[in-house]
């Protein structure tokens, strides 16, 4: 049995009879400029679109972000679907590539997709991923312009850490089982449309104190990751105190060795090698995060004195410190040899420490004369102006003269301080940390079963109702520099206590630094919010359930908190599971 061929017509090829008078279309590879790998992509990029259009609406709006973009501009019909095949493509600069790694790795341990990375040709296709360096002058230094079609997403940034800002907004517009460490069976739909996004704030940071309690490599590592999903860009490690000195320092070995042997509670102490600080700075570096290191002075030093004995005003050295008590300890305020110990340290640190600040700490030296306090801050400004670095300080050192740059880190309770609104006259800028609004070791209901209280409660709310340019009376908006949240370990002993006093807190916090403050609204912040518990979740994040933000079950029935369990969660380290 015969038949005759069947003949398959090209797709590009009109079907019927052609007019007499009419040019042939050709196929993709005769036409000018467009290559048989592009006429794939095209067709590709159709297909998904077709398949997009048929599914279900994405479960992430495009305004669902946190923090709040400055615009967000929906497009229904642009919705795309990752697809096995999906190429992510950047500019050919090495920080831009870089970045198109890192949203390769975040993405493919949920989608099981290879993901490849390439240099974008000029100009990019409209296909795929494309995450591009432009010169576009609506956007400054960390700000991203993202748009989702249904042909592909693109990402433009005029530099690296814009791009990574617009991967991390990208990471939050995928469903939650993107956070999954295995290959999990989903629509990877991305929620089409526009947004336009740049920070408030130049400063939007958290600290971590390592010094009461020690915090090994991995767990501080883990800690800028919550920064970096956040995009937070500042990690302030409070590296001393009076129960533990956690940097080595070279020309002052001890410090380390003798001072940063024990803990609150007679816990184990540690410290962190030049070698292990570097990583951390490295590692916060390449999420565009910068680490300012902080060496607390002239109080706080205990743990140095031990080291020491010479730093201390009587020339002996204490025992070890295991207390939660303040301001008993300094260090000799008049002794040249003093002076030789901060240049040595500061200047191994600013060795150490590529960014531009060094925290020199300066609170609570209750026993030191106001007088010969002042002149102390003032010389050891000198040490790090010194040293090209510019000095941030606790805002007891406003008193002191004024140094070219000089910032001051307020965590008071109360709107007005005269003190501090004098010392920003005089020409220093602020970084906002009030106790009542950001200190993340606050508890944040009267059952919350670690934390302290003595700045009162701090629950959700409200860490994210105040704002930064009206808190202070009698300073101008333009003097402050952004946030900062800071979380003490006196109570806090492990990585999930950490998450649990971070969470939800800390994007409260980096929203206040981030976002406009025309978006600024509890009820949707609340609303976005709760779309990052099943995240927190599937990555195996500690966190505490607040009952004023509407945690969903998979369901959709209202989680309610648990205190009990909360306590057992942070208890065994693991993440807070989903009730139901």
């Amino acid at each position: 049995m015969s038949s005759s061929p069947v003949t398959t017509p090209d797709p590009l090829e009109p079907v019927g009879d052609t007019p007499a008078n009419s040019t042939p279309r050709r196929a993709a590879h005769e036409l000018p400029g467009i290559s048989a790998r592009t006429a794939g992509e095209l067709a590709g990029a159709a297909e998904r679109a077709a398949a997009a259009q048929l599914a279900p609406p994405p479960p992430v709006r495009l305004g669902d972000v946190v923090p709040a973009p400055e615009q967000v501009t929906p497009d229904a019909d642009g919705d795309h679907l990752l697809a096995p095949d999906t190429v992510i493509r950047a500019s050919a600069d090495p920080a831009a590539l870089a970045v198109a790694e890192q949203l390769a790795a975040l993405l493919r341990p949920a989608t099981g997709y290879p993901l490849p990375v390439t240099e974008a040709a000029a100009p990019a296709p409209a296909v795929g991923i494309a995450l591009l360096l432009t010169g576009d002058a609506d956007l400054d230094p960390e700000g991203y312009r993202l748009d989702i079609t249904a042909a592909g997403v693109q990402i433009n940034a005029g530099t690296a850490a814009g791009l990574f800002h617009g991967v991390q907004t990208l990471r939050q517009l995928l469903p939650a089982a993107v956070e999954s460490a295995t290959p999990v069976s989903e629509r990877w739909i991305l929620p089409g449309g526009s947004i336009l996004d740049r920070p408030r704030y130049p400063h939007r940071g958290a600290m971590l104190d390592v010094a009461r309690h020690f915090f090994g490599v991995t767990d501080v590592l883990r800690v800028v990751d919550h920064l970096a999903r956040y995009k937070l860009n500042r990690l302030h490690l409070h590296l001393t105190d009076d129960q533990g000195w956690r940097v080595a320092i070279d020309s002052w070995p001890a410090l380390a060795t003798v001072g940063g042997a024990g803990a609150v509670g007679g816990g184990p102490g540690g410290h962190y090698t030049q070698a292990e600080y570097r990583r951390i700075v490295a590692y916060a570096a390449d999420r565009h995060i910068t680490v300012i290191p902080e060496i607390d002075l002239p109080g706080h030093t205990n743990a140095a004195l031990t080291a020491y004995a010479e730093l201390a005003p009587d020339g002996l050295a204490p025992p070890p410190y295991t207390g939660t008590e303040i301001g008993f300890s300094y260090v000799d305020p008049v002794s040249e040899r003093t002076y030789d110990f901060v240049a040595d340290v500061l200047g191994e640190l600013a060795t150490l420490s590529p960014g531009q600040w060094l925290h020199i700490g300066g609170d609570e030296a209750f026993k030191v004369p106001a007088e010969v306090y002042a002149r102390f801050v003032a010389r050891v400004q000198g040490i790090v102006a010194g040293l090209g670095k510019t000095v941030v300080g606790w805002h007891q050192i406003a008193p002191a003269a004024h140094a070219d740059g000089r910032i001051l880190q307020w965590w008071g309770t109360a709107g007005d301080d005269p003190v501090t609104a004098e010392a920003v006259r005089r020409g220093a800028k602020l970084i906002l940390s009030p106790g009542n609004h950001a200190y993340l070791d606050m508890r944040y209901a009267p059952d919350t079963p670690i934390g302290h209280d003595w700045a009162g409660l701090v629950d959700v709310r409200r860490a994210y109702d105040w704002d930064p340019a009206t808190h202070l009376t009698g300073v101008h908006a333009d003097a402050v520099l952004g946030v900062e949240a800071p979380l003490w370990t006196e109570s806090v002993t492990t990585l999930a206590e950490i998450e649990f006093m971070l969470l939800p807190r800390l994007p409260a916090i980096a929203e206040l630094g981030w976002s406009p403050r025309s978006t600024h609204d509890w009820d949707g912040f609340r609303r976005r919010l709760a779309g990052h518990g099943p995240r927190w979740t599937t990555a195996g994040i500690t966190f505490h359930r607040s009952a004023e933000v509407p945690w969903r079950t998979p369901a959709g029935v209202p989680a309610p908190r648990d205190p009990a369990q909360e306590q057992e969660s942070i208890r065994t380290g693991g993440a807070e599971p989903a009730p139901g």
